[in-house]
């Protein structure tokens, strides 16, 4: 994972960089993980460097073309879908979306707001672990992930793609 510069930040956004981090560091078979707004507008991310290696035509890494922002469209649409699925269901709201796949898993938990945490595991993951972590992030950064704060994150993501320094 390429740590993302956290300079300038609020200690808020500060705080839930490092819960990132130490998600992915912590628990095995995590490859990579978003944070996404209501919107779909990608938040946080575990890998924001490998956003640039997506766009390249040449793929060497598995995943959703290797870029966290895929990974926050699909975040974002399986979000969409089961919040629609539940509507239709009169079933209550969506708490979190395990899908286990031949080469990986993918785990969507709600947040506060209708903002998502999207985690791709790799196949030999841990799944009760993984949702287990995943719901501990969302405890802990669920009350902080004001409409400001994602303003922030979400000017920092915009600002790392463009080269810009604060």
């Amino acid at each position: 994972m390429t740590a993302p510069s956290t300079f300038g930040l609020s200690s808020e956004a500060r705080n839930l960089h490092w819960l990132l981090t130490n998600l992915v560091e912590e628990v095995p078979g995590i490859q990579s993980v978003a944070v996404v707004s209501s919107d779909g507008l990608l938040l946080l991310s575990s890998d924001p460097g490998r956003n640039d290696e997506a766009r390249q035509t040449t793929r060497t890494t598995k995943g959703p073309k290797g870029s966290s922002a895929d990974l926050a469209t699909i975040v974002s649409g399986i979000g969409s879908l089961t919040i629609g699925a539940a509507k239709l269901m009169d079933s209550g709201a969506v708490k979190h979306t395990m899908i286990a796949m031949d080469e990986g898993s993918l785990f969507v938990m709600s947040i506060s707001d209708g903002s998502l945490l999207g985690v791709h595991g790799s196949a030999d993951c841990d799944m009760s672990v993984v949702a287990y972590h995943m719901a501990l992030f969302v405890g802990r950064a669920g009350h902080v992930l004001t409409p400001e704060l994602r303003s922030e994150l979400r000017k920092s993501l915009e600002q790392e793609s463009t080269g810009s320094v604060r």
